[in-house]
């Protein structure tokens, strides 16, 4: 007799699955349902993809170590944003410590990355997508993380307040700042008269 297990999509069957000690099951699910969203929120602070994925594999591990210990005072979203935000800031930190020991050529040399994309990045966006990316470093970076939590995360702004620590009405505020700004610089590029003719 053939067992069916139903498929883990929400945190509250994975967080079940791993208490039921289905471990393996529960972090396959973990990471199919948040992988998107970690590497989006790692992408947005690092500007760069090999160590986006770094950074979203290195917090999928920490937390799934760390998954026992969860105790549902916020949503498994919630929880690994701060995860994936303290990995990524940890990078940086330990990759500016580093450059102040780069001494150039010859031994004892630290290669140190550049946050920039790579040629091999650059072919994989659209030019639109580029531009808008140079856009949205335009902007502050709480604005930044509103909008893109908002607009492309599709979170609701009770959410966005519990990930950032900042009150709904001033999410609210920075998202509207966003979107102007956004909208400014979209009508005076090339993009919006190749629009306005079609």
């Amino acid at each position: 007799m053939y067992t069916v297990q139903i498929t883990l999509e929400t945190d509250d069957q994975i967080l079940e699955a791993f208490r039921a000690g289905e471990q393996e099951r529960a972090m396959s699910a973990f990471v199919r349902v948040h992988q998107q969203f970690v590497y989006a929120v790692a992408l947005r602070q690092l500007r760069h993809h090999e160590d986006a994925r770094d950074v979203a594999q290195d917090a999928f591990l920490k937390a799934f170590k760390a998954l026992d210990r969860f105790k549902g005072d916020s949503t498994l979203k919630t929880w690994l944003y701060r995860i994936t935000m303290n990995t990524a800031i940890s990078l940086q930190r330990k990759r500016k410590f580093m450059s102040y020991f780069s001494t150039g050529e010859g031994e004892g040399e630290i290669d140190v990355p550049s946050l920039s994309l790579s040629p091999a990045d650059h072919t994989q966006q659209t030019e639109f997508e580029r531009f808008f990316d140079i856009v949205l470093d335009t902007l502050p970076p709480k604005q930044r993380e509103t909008f893109c939590l908002r607009y492309f995360e599709e979170l609701s702004y009770g959410e966005i307040s519990k990930m950032l620590g900042t009150s709904e009405g001033t999410l609210k505020a920075n998202y509207h700042w966003a979107v102007k700004k956004i909208a400014e610089r979209v009508r005076k590029s090339d993009y919006y008269d190749e629009w306005l003719e079609q």
